[in-house]
């Protein structure tokens, strides 16, 4: 496997291992890999009064850093924007409330083999 293809099955499977985690929560996602010219978002739940825009970063460990450090100062503002525009074109949500989340899957075999979900509720503004 190329490694463009396997960054990319590595990535698909963080996000199904946080959209579990997030359903065993009692979220319902809905959408997975929101875009829009502004950007992109990874899942987006709901849960009651709660929406959440959440960012997954996998990792096989934590030795170049934790998996939420990888969430920049830029990729903030995009996921920011982006939420905005998610907001803006769904008017049943704007009485929810919003919050960004990072969900960080920890994948030491890069398979779901003793893999871990950490989920940062408010992680950032």
């Amino acid at each position: 496997m190329n490694r463009g293809a396997e960054r990319a099955a590595l990535g698909a499977l963080g996000e199904r291992l946080a959209s579990e985690h997030l359903e065993r929560q009692g979220y319902r996602i809905l959408e997975r890999n929101f875009r829009c010219r502004m950007g992109e978002i990874d899942l987006i739940a709901r849960r009651g009064g709660e929406l959440v825009f959440a960012e997954v970063k996998l990792r096989k460990d934590a030795s170049h850093g934790e998996a939420r450090e990888f969430v920049t100062a830029a990729k903030q503002r995009k996921l920011l924007l982006t939420a905005e525009y998610y907001l803006s074109a769904r008017p049943w949500a704007q009485d929810l409330q919003a919050r960004f989340d990072v969900i960080e899957v920890y994948a030491p075999q890069g398979t779901e083999e003793n893999c871990s979900v950490f989920q940062l509720e408010n992680a950032f503004s």
